[in-house]
């Protein structure tokens, strides 16, 4: 009877104090690099950076706060095929609009001069 209470502890992970503020710095030190990159211009690898901050920032708040770190690896391997594939749909529709950026350019022009 006292065996059923057991697995009741498996339910929630205790984090350390010392793991939570250090990964509230490592936030803050990457929301500091977000509003850095945001203000100067990089040229073609402002939104690469953006998104690469971006991602490491979620990567974090989800390991950490919400306790993936601690839990099944399976739900880590759906974790990580989930951000391949926002990966791969972000880069399919940059490179597409890469393609067609200089045609945007141009009607955009044609809409501005004829207002």
């Amino acid at each position: 009877m006292t065996d059923n209470h057991d697995h009741h502890n498996e339910l929630a992970h205790v984090m350390p104090v010392k793991v939570l503020l250090g990964v509230f710095g490592a936030l803050l030190v990457l929301t500091g690099a977000t509003v850095w990159v945001a203000t100067h211009d990089l040229g073609r690898f402002d939104l690469s950076l953006a998104l690469i901050i971006a991602t490491v920032k979620a990567v974090l708040v989800a390991l950490y706060f919400m306790h993936l770190r601690y839990d099944k690896v399976f739900n880590a391997i759906v974790f990580v095929v989930g951000i391949l594939f926002v990966i791969l749909f972000i880069s399919l529709a940059v490179m597409d609009t890469g393609n067609y950026q200089s045609q945007l350019l141009r009607n955009a022009d044609h809409v501005i001069r004829y207002r």
